[in-house]
């Protein structure tokens, strides 16, 4: 972040790309499309084979840097990219034509929300066949083969359809250098029998990517934006926002998802240390803004925030970003835009350089900390469970925040599902580093925390699955044990009968059985607090270098008062009338 902030508008002289030799052989597309994923910063790309992507599959395989890992199904291939993309800035993953396209859609949609800088390739159909009239298997029984662009022309910020040679590096490179630049997934269809064949514009050693004037190669492993504000502009809005500030009796700031695609998490902490402002979070936001910060009062969500902060929230009379809350009152920094109340609104202003100019304007006001801190009461514990006593979902996330100042502290990120799980998540207490990421699709977090281990090697992760959700994507269990994970997943089972109209199953036993002996995997099912306190304690001891499986057996209507909260307003949302016409 730094050094992207020192280097202006110009790109830094270290990573200008070669002069290309003279005497340089044609390469393959297969091959440069490899070492353009190695450039970016993508080690492991995750993929499901088809008769169409094969030969593609072959060269990426054959790349030293590029690991390709096998997933069970599509959707997970591109869930894995997705929590991959959190932990190194960006994914990767390949599928086969529109069966697997369409598969993967979902994924690529959740990625496209979040902000995530996903690379989703596609083995097309032979270069011959377009415009050919021709009906082809997977398709759906048409001569035209537009179907799948078509459905992620809504999902990607660039689609490229590769089936001649002569523009297909430019498609590449122009696909993944907006990747980067927007944060944002890319579609690129490459024709089946393109993969292997010599081109002049594919030299064999491909030039190394180089992205100018707003952004530059950082470290290898990623690209971080150097776009320079508006200085005319910045000032403004920074000479704005001190006044309205500076005049507010209790301002506080509220931290939300942009920070990550602004990179701005560092400014944040600089501003929220120099005002001495109430800091709080979105929910959506968890995990970007430090819980260790002395004047942090905790996450900020209308009715279902954290005990005492949403009062000290909606009383302030200024807020610092957030987009939640009464406009006249507030700030809103969006990644290039700041908007003053009903008033001015800046453009080309990034939101790094905002928080961190405005910083040095504002006057320390502690006023919402010492309310919040007057009118704060601790909340309780709840009581020890009795030896018999069935296990509780409120008692369990105790001792999940018991080892998360200990055991956890060493992770890097808490993944929890959608549902009871993420309600839970949000009142966890995240000690510093360790990051929430959660994505409103059931089944997304079992993917997710496939790819985020895989990035993040030296971490081990925590994921807190429900049941129902689990079902859905279950089987790349087995890929986590394949590649040698070490994760910790709590398996809430809703127990007394079906949920939601699913079944129950044995848990620990289908993970005993996608384990079959082979590699490293421990499972337990608890039924009490005192069986989960033995089963933390091994899994964070002696099985601290396998996938651990706790299944925790909880009463079907043991659920978080903020998902019974967030439920009835969703459902008396959903159930109003049509407005008379």
């Amino acid at each position: 972040m730094e050094a992207a902030n020192q280097l202006g508008s110009t790109a830094h002289p270290s990573v200008a790309p070669p002069a290309v030799p003279g005497n340089a052989t044609p390469g393959t597309l297969g091959r440069h499309l490899a070492r353009r994923l190695v450039e970016i910063g993508v080690s492991d790309v995750f993929s499901v084979p088809g008769d169409f992507n094969l030969t593609l599959l072959d060269h990426l395989i054959a790349e030293p840097e590029l690991n390709l890992v096998g997933c069970c199904n599509e959707l997970n291939a591109g869930y894995a990219a997705d929590g991959y993309a959190r932990a190194k800035g960006v994914g990767a993953c390949v599928v086969t034509f529109t069966v697997g396209g369409l598969s993967v859609l979902n994924a690529i949609a959740g990625a496209y929300s979040e902000n995530l800088p996903v690379i989703c390739i596609v083995g097309g159909p032979n270069s011959n066949d377009y415009g050919t009239n021709r009906v082809l298997h997977h398709t759906i029984g048409l001569p035209d083969f537009s179907q799948e662009l078509r459905c992620f022309q809504t999902v990607t910020c660039y689609q490229a359809v590769v089936n001649n040679l002569d523009d297909a590096h430019e498609q590449i490179d122009t696909a993944i250098s907006t990747a980067l630049k927007e944060s944002k997934p890319v579609y690129i269809s490459i024709s089946c029998n393109l993969p292997a064949i010599p081109h002049p514009t594919f030299i064999r050693d491909p030039v190394p990517f180089f992205i100018s004037p707003v952004y530059v190669r950082y470290h290898i492993l990623c690209y971080v934006s150097c776009s320079v504000s508006n200085q005319l502009g910045l000032e403004a809005a920074v000479e704005a926002a001190a006044e309205f500030l500076n005049k507010a009796v209790k301002p506080v700031i509220v931290g939300g998802p942009k920070l990550r695609v602004s990179k701005a998490q560092k400014a944040f902490v600089e501003l929220a240390d120099a005002s001495g402002y109430a800091v709080s979070v979105m929910p959506s936001g968890k995990g970007l803004v430090p819980e260790h910060l002395p004047n942090f009062i905790g996450t900020y969500w209308g009715a279902v925030s954290t005990s005492f902060c949403g009062e000290i929230v909606e009383s302030a009379d200024a807020y610092g970003y957030s987009l939640l809350i009464k406009k006249e009152k507030a700030i809103i920094v969006q990644p290039n835009r700041v908007t003053i109340g009903n008033g001015p609104s800046f453009g080309w202003v990034f939101m790094t350089d905002f928080l961190t100019a405005l910083a040095k304007k504002l006057k320390k006001n502690t006023a919402a900390v010492e309310n919040h801190r007057r009118i704060f009461v601790p909340p309780g514990m709840p009581l020890k469970c009795a030896n018999d006593e069935p296990l509780k979902v409120n008692v369990m996330f105790k001792h999940i925040q018991v080892e998360s100042q200990s055991a956890l502290i060493l992770t890097s990120s808490l993944i929890a599902e959608t549902g009871d799980s993420w309600f839970n998540c949000q009142k966890l207490r995240l000690p510093e580093n360790c990051g929430l990421m959660q994505y409103g699709s059931i089944g997304w977090s079992v993917g997710a925390t496939l790819g985020y281990a895989q990035a993040a090697k030296d971490k081990r992760v925590i994921a807190c699955i429900g049941d129902g959700s689990f079902q859905v994507t279950a089987q790349d269990i087995s890929t986590m044990i394949r590649c040698g994970q070490r994760t910790i997943i709590f398996l809430v089972e809703i127990h007394d009968g079906p949920y939601n109209v699913i079944k129950n199953w044995n848990y620990t036993a289908f993970v005993n059985a996608i384990h079959n002996g082979e590699g490293k995997c421990w499972t337990s099912k608890v039924r009490t607090e005192h069986e989960l306190v033995e089963a933390i304690a091994k899994a964070t001891s002696e099985h601290k270098d396998s996938l651990c499986f706790i299944e925790a057996v909880v009463h079907k209507d043991d659920t978080s008062k903020e998902l019974l909260e967030w439920g009835s307003r969703v459902a008396s949302a959903n159930s109003r009338p049509p407005n008379p016409q």
